[in-house]
This record gives structure tokens, sequence and C-alpha cells, in this order.
């Protein structure tokens, strides 16, 4: 029975120069047990033009009718949807839905008729204007994808490609000339400890490096150890709610042992090796960038300070 609702086409999509491109891998978040499946997508960028090729294969022996094929290119905003509730008002997580499709273009490469053979159609979106760079998040994604569709009376029949996007100087952050005023925190138990920690700026590049300064002006605390992160942190809005995910991209441990007054620890923290989103901010989400330092006494207890950091992919920064 199974075979009986086949599709009797298959459609296949190209980007042009597609293998000479960048491409980008990332965890789909599929598979079972320790296989995890990987999406390899091709990298764009904002005013860049995408192109290619849409392959329609009809199955031998097949005549479809159809009211047009029609080639989308579409930028859009998925969260995480919420299932209906339970009894107790309880809500069930399910997957990810588009709740914003912000950019919408789309082609009719073929007009209606019958399909009974082989077909391949090109397309062309110039200089598409891109508004937010791609992102993955535990909540929110942001997707570009090319959908060929082949339309019909009943259900149509359809098939998409996805690719990537980078935005290159688009936040206030991305000018390498102005990265902002240096930063000092003071960070302070009364009668036990005092520091003051110091860095170069508040923006940076995602393959930037951070450098500053901690001096302990007084050193009464039993410190076992120290660490600086960089947490970042998605914030939505869905269902009425803020739900806020933090997630830590980077740990240094800076120093092991308790410091003595007037000591001053240097740090460079190199950005350039780890997995940074650039700061994004829109009506349905933003994801920000904190940097964090983290003092553990000897009896496991923690004290913590933490500061907003502008990340912008800068060019000439991407490996």
């Amino acid at each position: 029975m199974g075979s009986f609702f086949k599709s009797p086409i298959d459609i296949e999509i190209s980007f042009d120069g597609e293998e000479d491109r960048r491409h980008i891998e990332l965890n789909n978040g599929s598979g079972s047990g320790s296989k995890t499946l990987v999406d390899r997508l091709p990298v764009y960028e904002d005013g860049e033009s995408v192109s290619g090729s849409a392959t329609i294969r009809v199955k031998e022996g097949k005549k479809i009718e159809h009211l047009g094929i029609r080639v989308s290119l579409i930028g859009c905003i998925d969260m995480l949807s919420v299932g209906a509730g339970s009894s107790n008002g309880n809500h069930v997580e399910g997957r990810k839905r588009s709740v914003d499709e912000y950019l919408v273009l789309n082609q009719d490469v073929c007009s209606s008729g019958v399909l009974s053979e082989s077909k391949s159609f090109d397309f062309m979106f110039k200089d598409v204007s891109k508004q937010y760079e791609s992102y993955r998040g535990t909540n929110v994604d942001v997707n570009y994808y090319v959908k060929v569709s082949v339309q019909r009376k009943g259900a149509d029949i359809s098939k998409t490609k996805k690719f990537w996007v980078w935005l290159y100087g688009k936040d206030k952050g991305a000018d390498e000339t102005n990265g902002g005023k240096a930063i000092k925190l003071d960070i302070g138990i009364e009668n036990c400890l005092h520091i003051e920690f110091e860095y170069s700026k508040n923006r940076y590049g995602l393959k930037d490096v951070i450098v500053g300064r901690i001096y302990f002006l007084l050193t009464r605390l039993k410190i076992r150890h120290m660490e600086l992160s960089i947490i970042t942190r998605e914030s939505s809005l869905m269902h009425g709610k803020n739900k806020t995910c933090d997630n830590t991209a980077v740990r240094y441990e800076i120093m092991d042992g308790s410091p003595v007054k007037g000591e001053t620890i240097p740090i460079r923290l190199f950005l350039g090796g780890h997995e940074l989103v650039p700061t994004m901010s829109c009506n349905k989400f933003t994801v920000k960038n904190y940097l964090s330092l983290v003092i553990i006494d000897e009896d496991g207890r923690r004290y913590f300070k933490q500061s907003e950091i502008e990340f912008a992919r800068l060019r000439g920064g991407e490996a």
C-alpha cells in the first residue's frame, strides 16, 4: 500500500557554483543513538544573487498534470512550537515551526501543462537583500532556503534546499576602528574581597582577542580558582512568555589557588576557534553575549560578575 502513495516525480535543486563556495557544517538534531546527522550548507552573503537549477524527474510511465512550477526563495524565523495543553494546563513542546516569513521571492519557471519527461528549469534571484544572519539556537532558528513547487489541483509536490547566510558589518560593533570604550568592573565582598576587572573594549569581531587584566585590591577570601567565560544568551517571546536559554561558548581558567593583595593577572582570551554567534536582535528574539568572571572559594561558593559585550562578523577574520 505504501508504494501507491509515492510521489510520481523526484525534484533535485542545485545552486550554481555550489562546490566552489564556502560551506558550513551543522548538526541537524536528527539521528539515533550516537549517530548525529550533519547538514553541509553553502554560505551566501547579504546582497549576493542566488541562482541554480531545478530538475524535475518524472518516473517511468507517468504523466503529471500541473498548474505551474514555482521556485521560491524564503527567509524565515522558526520557533519551538507548543502542542495542545493537557488537562492540567501543562504544555508539550514540539518541533520548530515558522512564525515569520520575512523574505519571500517567487519565480514562475513553467506555466501549466503536462510533464511526461524529465526537465530542468533555471532560476535566478538577483542581489538578494538578506535581513538577518542564519542562526540555529535552542528555541529559535533563522533559516534560508529555496523551495520548488509543482502546483496541482490537489496537494502540491515540493522540495526545499537550505543555504546559510553570513552578514558582515551590519552591527555597530562591526567597525574595527570603533571598538567601544574600555570597561572596568569592580567585584567586591565587604571586608573580604575587592577585585578590579578591566578589558580594553566592549565590541569584538568573532576572531578577535579579548585583552584585559584582573587586579586584586583585597584578598581575605580563600579562593580555590577563578575562570572567565563567554555566555551566549538567547531570549525569545514564546506564547506570551519570555524564554531565556544560556550557553557557555568559551570557558577559560584564569588561576588555581589564592592570590595575594596587589597581584595582577593579565588576560588574553583568543576568540578564534570557538563557535561564537554575532549579537542579533529583532522583534521575535535576541541573541546577546556576556563576559562572565566566576570566583569559587574553598567552600565551593560561587561569586560572579557579568558584562554584556557585542560580537560582529568582520571581513578577513573567517577561516
